[in-house]
């Protein structure tokens, strides 16, 4: 039942964005000690569901639409279960806001949300600062979304190290995590508010121009959205599996929800806190194991810290055709080949597998997407931003500083040290998927092709192609591009591949890079 308030009562909205969790949640701990009352709000931004910026896919496709609106719901029950509610409405925050707050003249009102880093949002941030100046409410602003907090860096944002290595020691050495924020089993009770305003009700697809996905039954991430969902995957990954024992040897695995953490669409909206992870891991090391897989995947969630302090450093760069590091490039905008790319029909099977794993599931591995990312730029030569935007638009695990910062590092105008790498398609095809398993599962029409002849069927003889039903140019096409390194793997075959790892384990590896193609006169692997 909803509470009564005097005009003497503080009254908190606390809007949620990208942290869509009751676990470590700064912003209702800080409302609840500080208020009397707290109105947690969920806007559907129509602007979330508009095209991309410079090529016009639809910014949140279908597969995130769905985590979104699974997530949204399961913060509601949560919220419910703790004695408050979520007031859900379609609307552009600062509108929203704006509402509520000339409803609730004459109460003492503060805004309350976590902080973001690129420029929608910080602008959403600053609409709504201004609302709350015009309104005489007041507006904080609170860090939350990363494994090292901003303000204990060892350096100001403006000189945060241009190379991770050099971030990543300096941060390891000189910071501890801080202990996830407690929260009270109940909060404070929600205000009431005119009857004009409901609690509202989850938009329809249709609402959100979008339409409800087909699962399918082979996709990596079988999972739901919401912190419920994030929380029994910790749990699973960890303690009932021990999966994340193994971490560092099985995550370029590109088959199976086991290989990787998966993590990575809870936090990337928030239901699951970085430094939850880290405490859980904490509790693990001690009780069960503490091994290099262990700390990998604190390692891998420091890149993400990096990728945000890096945007705030550079701002707008990371969207720029040259990137942060400002270097001129001549990107080609040939949309038939990348058209080719977005479908999974480039005729270069392991790039075709990736892509359409992502078109079907809105999922792609960590090894997929540096391939693809890689074939776009540097093997298609076409604007990078092409790619980013398909991966914002179709990715259930869009994170804006990890996606563009991650294609600034593959296009070479970002903050890979080596610049010039570039990937070999079929070398990496037969390391991380020897016998084609992969390959079959997503691209059907070559799965008759035996063992390791899969990964490139041009070279294979018409009769071989006709006993295995394939007609090049016809049922699957002929490759956009063959790429000359690629010729030494193709000739030596099954031995290129590291014979061995035909049942979907890949090759171990430490660091990124370490199995590239140069195009300076150095090593070529």
């Amino acid at each position: 039942m909803l509470k009564i308030v005097n005009m003497t009562n503080r009254v908190a909205v606390c809007l949620f964005r990208n942290d869509l969790r009751y676990h470590d949640n700064e912003v209702l701990a800080h409302a609840h000690k500080n208020t009397d009352y707290i109105l947690p709000l969920y806007c559907f931004d129509p602007r979330h569901f508009a095209g991309t910026h410079h090529y016009g896919f639809p910014k949140t496709g279908s597969f995130r639409t769905r985590f979104l609106l699974e997530s949204v719901e399961d913060l509601r029950k949560k919220l419910l279960k703790h004695g408050s509610n979520l007031m859900i409405v379609h609307g552009k925050p600062e509108d929203v806001v704006s509402k509520i707050v000339k409803n609730l003249v004459g109460f003492k009102l503060t805004l309350l949300l976590h902080a973001e880093v690129t420029k929608e949002e910080t602008d959403v941030e600053k609409s709504l600062q201004k609302v709350c100046q015009e309104n005489k409410a007041s507006f904080v602003n609170i860090w939350g979304s990363t494994l090292y907090h901003k303000g204990d860096l060892p350096f100001q944002i403006s000189k945060i190290p241009d190379a991770y290595t050099s971030f990543r020691k300096d941060v390891e050495d000189q910071l501890k995590i801080r202990p996830e924020i407690s929260m009270p089993e109940k909060l404070k009770p929600v205000p009431s508010f005119p009857s004009e305003i409901s609690w509202g009700n989850l938009p329809s697809y249709e609402m959100l121009n979008s339409s409800e996905p087909l699962l399918n039954p082979s996709s990596a991430f079988p999972f739901s959205g919401g912190e419920t969902a994030a929380l029994q995957r910790l749990k699973s990954y960890l303690w009932d599996t021990n999966a994340v024992a193994q971490y560092k040897e099985t995550r370029n695995g590109l088959i199976g929800s086991d290989y990787s953490t998966k993590f990575s669409p809870w936090l990337a909206l928030g239901c699951l806190s970085a430094r939850k992870i880290h405490w859980e891991l904490e509790k693990y090391e001690q009780q069960r194991t503490k091994n290099q897989s262990t700390y990998w995947v604190r390692f891998e969630l420091l890149w993400r810290d990096y990728f945000k302090f890096v945007s705030m450093k550079y701002g707008d760069r990371i969207f720029y055709p040259n990137g942060m590091k400002g270097k001129r490039q001549e990107w080609k905008k040939n949309m038939e080949l990348f058209k080719a790319w977005q479908a999974g029909k480039t005729g270069v099977p392991f790039v075709d597998a990736n892509m359409r794993e992502l078109l079907e599931t809105g999922w792609m591995s960590n090894r997929g997407r540096q391939n693809v990312a890689s074939f776009l730029v540097k093997d298609l030569h076409l604007d990078w931003r092409l790619g980013a935007e398909w991966f914002e638009s179709l990715l259930l695990d869009h994170d804006v500083c990890s996606n563009y910062g991650n294609w600034n590092y593959v296009a070479g105008i970002g903050n890979d040290p080596r610049e010039n790498r570039k990937f070999n398609m079929i070398k990496q095809s037969m390391d991380y998927d020897l016998e084609g398993n992969f390959i079959r599962m997503w691209v059907p029409e070559l799965r008759e092709i035996p063992g390791s002849k899969i990964h490139s069927p041009w070279m294979l003889s018409s009769g071989a192609l006709s006993a295995a039903n394939v007609r090049l140019g016809q049922n699957y096409p002929n490759p956009v591009v063959v790429a000359p390194e690629w010729s030494r793997h193709q000739r030596e075959g099954k031995e290129s591949g590291h014979g061995g790892r035909g049942h979907g384990i890949p090759k171990a590896g430490n660091q990124r890079g370490i199995d590239f193609y140069f195009k300076n006169p150095g090593t070529k692997k």
